[in-house]
C-alpha cells in the first residue's frame, strides 16, 4: 500500500481500509526484499509485530496517540532501551542500551512503531555512510551511488519505502545531506529544540537529532512529539513547544517572503552545472511569486568547514574517550596492563575516519596550539553566528543548495579526506549558528539523481520552515527559461 503521508495513512485506519499489523508486515517483507541496500543493521521485527497489534486495538479502542501506527527507523546512534546499539562501529561490539533517548521514548510514548536501526557512518563521522564498520550503505535510487552521510541509512530507508519516517543525527549536514541524495525531506532543528539525551555524542555543541520524511506535514508531525524540555539535558530549552502541524497547515503563503541568497555560493566554482540552473530556476520561481530574493554578501563561507572540522574534531576527542575497552564494548584480546588495553582496543575498535578526528582534535587541544586552533576558532565561530543573525533580521530565509551536487559514486571520494570534508561546505552554516534548516528535494542532477534545496530560517522557527517549503511544491515543474 503506498504511503500518502500520515494524515491519509490515519484516515485509513481509521475507516479500517487498512491496520498497523499490515502495514508492518508489508514493510517488514520489503526490508528484506532490499537487504542488499543495507540500511538496517537490525530489525525489530518481534517488537514491530507485537505493537502493531497492540495499537490496533487501541486505534479500535480510540484511545491510540498522535502517531499511531506511524513505522520509524532508528539511526544507530540513538539509545532504544534493552536493544543493541553500536554506532556502526566494533568498539560497542555487543552493548545493548539500558534505557530509551529522550525523542525515541517520546515516540513510543505516542504508539509509533519502532521497525530497527539503521547503518551510519562509524560515530556519525563522515558524508557518504562508507565508514561504518558493517559496510557501506547504497542509495535505492542509484545501488552504485552513496546515499550521503551519516544518516545514510536512514535517508534510504525512507527513500526505498521502509519504513514512513527515519530519525537522523544532525552535526554538520548528516541529515540535510543524505536528505538531498536520496529525494527525502531532512529537518536539522533549532539547537536545544530537541533533546539528545541518548544520542552517542560526536561534538555536543553542534549535534541535533531531526527527522528524515516524505513530506512537510510529517516532519511538523515528529518534531511535535520529539521536541521539548528534558530534564536530562541542560542544553535543550525549556521554551514552549508550538503545534508545528498547525503552523505548518495555517501558514501564510500568500504574504510576500524575503529570501537572502549567498553571494559566494552563487559565485562557488563547485557548484555542479545541473545544481546552479535548478538554484536559478527556483529563485526566479520565487520572485515570479511575487517573494522578495536579495544576493546578500557573505565572507566567511571558505571559514566554514575549517572552523568546523577544528571544533567537532576537539568535541569528539574528549566525547569518544569513555571507549575505552574497560567499560563496555569491544576489548583487545592478551591484554593485561590497563595503558596496553587502552591502547589495544582503542586501535583496534575504532575505524580510521573517526581514529583521524579524534587525533586531530587532541593535536588542537593540546599545549601550545589550543590558542592557535581551537581558541580562534571559536572566536570565529561568534563572528560568523552574529553577521548570520544580522542576516536573518532583514530577512525571513536565507537559500542555498544542500549540496553542491548529486549523489556520487561509492569510492570516488573515501580516499581523500579532505575532499569528503568539503561536502559540508553549504550545510554546516546551520551548525555553527545553532539555527534551523531544512533540505527540500527540488530538481535533477546530471543523472537524473535528485537534488536538495535547503532552507535556513531564524531559531525556534521550525514550522515557518516547513510552512515555507511546502510551497515550493508549486514552483518544481515550472520549465526552465
Amino acid at each position: 500500500m503506498e504511503y500518502k503521508g500520515y494524515s491519509s495513512y490515519r484516515q485509513d485506519l481509521l475507516d479500517g481500509t487498512t491496520s498497523v499489523v499490515r502495514v508492518v508486515e508489508e514493510l517488514l517483507a520489503r526490508i528484506d526484499q532490499q537487504s542488499d541496500l543495507n540500511c538496517f543493521l537490525e530489525v525489530f521485527a518481534p517488537d514491530a509485530r507485537a505493537r502493531a497489534t497492540v495499537i490496533d486495538k487501541k486505534i479500535e479502542r480510540g484511545n491510540a496517540g498522535k502517531l499511531a501506527g506511524m513505522v520509524i527507523a532508528l539511526k544507530d546512534n540513538l539509545c532504544y532501551q534493552d536493544h543493541k546499539l553500536s554506532a556502526s562501529s566494533k568498539i560497542l561490539e555487543g552493548f545493548q542500551s539500558l534505557f530509551s533517548a529522550t525523542a525515541v521514548q517520546r515516540l513510543l510514548d505516542e504508539d509509533a512503531i519502532l521497525i530497527g536501526r539503521t547503518n551510519c557512518d562509524e560515530f556519525a563521522m563522515g558524508s557518504s555512510n562508507e565508514f561504518s564498520a558493517f559496510g557501506p550503505v547504497l542509495n535505492p535510487l542509484d545501488k552504485t551511488r552513496v546515499p550521503g552521510g551519516s544518516s545514510g541509512g536512514s535517508a534510504a530507508a525512507v527513500a526505498a519505502g521502509l519504513c514512513h519516517v527515519a530519525l537522523g543525527s544532525d552535526t554538520g549536514g548528516s541529515i540535510r545531506q543524505p536528505a538531498s541524495f536520496t529525494g527525502t525531506w531532512g529537518l536539522k532543528p533549532t539547537y536545544g529544540r530537541v533533546s539528545r539525551h541518548g544520542l552517542i555524542a560526536y561534538a555536543s555543541s553542534f549535534d541535533q537529532i531531526g527527522p528524515f520524511t516524505q513530506n512537510a506535514e510529517d516532519a511538523a508531525r515528529v518534531m511535535e512529539v520529539i521536541s521539548g524540555s528534558d530534564a536530562f539535558d541542560s542544553t535543550c530549552s525549556e521554551r514552549e513547544v508550538q503545534v508545528f502541524s498547525d503552523e505548518y497547515l495555517d501558514y501564510d503563503r500568500s504574504k510576500p517572503k524575503r529570501f537572502a541568497v549567498l553571494d559566494s555560493v552563487l559565485q562557488h566554482p563547485g557548484l555542479q552545472k545541473e545544481v546552479r540552473e535548478t538554484y536559478a530556476q527556483l529563485i526566479d520561481g520565487l520572485r515570479e511569486k511575487g517573494h522578495q530574493v536579495d544576493t546578500v554578501e557573505f565572507p566567511y563561507l571558505d571559514e566554514l568547514v575549517p572552523i568546523y572540522y577544528l571544533l567537532t574534531t576537539a568535541e569528539a576527542s574528549s566525547n569518544l574517550a569513555r571507549f575505552d575497552g574497560v567499560h563496555y564494548g569491544y576489548r583487545a584480546e592478551d591484554t593485561q596492563e590497563l595503558e596496553e588495553i587502552h591502547k589495544r582496543s582503542r586501535t583496534e575498535g575504532f575505524g580510521p575516519e573517526v581514529k583521524r578526528r579524534i587525533m586531530m582534535g587532541t593535536f588542537v587541544l593540546s599545549a601550545g596550539y589550543y590558542d592557535a586552533y581551537y581558541g580562534k576558532a571559536q572566536k570565529a565561530r561568534r563572528m560568523v553566528r552574529d553577521h548570520t543573525e544580522k542576516l536573518l533580521e532583514n530577512y525571513d530565509f536565507l537559500l542555498t543548495p544542500t549540496s553542491p551536487h548529486e549523489a556520487f559514486p561509492i569510492g570516488r571520494e573515501s580516499s581523500d579526506p579532505t575532499v569528503m570534508y568539503l561536502e559540508d561546505i553549504f550545510t554546516v552554516l546551520a551548525n555553527i549558528t545553532g539555527l534551523p534548516a531544512l533540505s527540500i528535494p527540488f530538481g535533477r542532477g546530471a543523472s537524473g539523481l535528485p537534488l536538495g534545496m535547503q532552507l535556513t530560517t531564524s531559531a525556534w522557527q521550525e514550522g515557518n520552515l516547513l510552512g515555507m517549503a511546502e510551497q515550493f511544491k508549486e514552483l518544481r515543474d515550472v520549465p526552465k527559461t
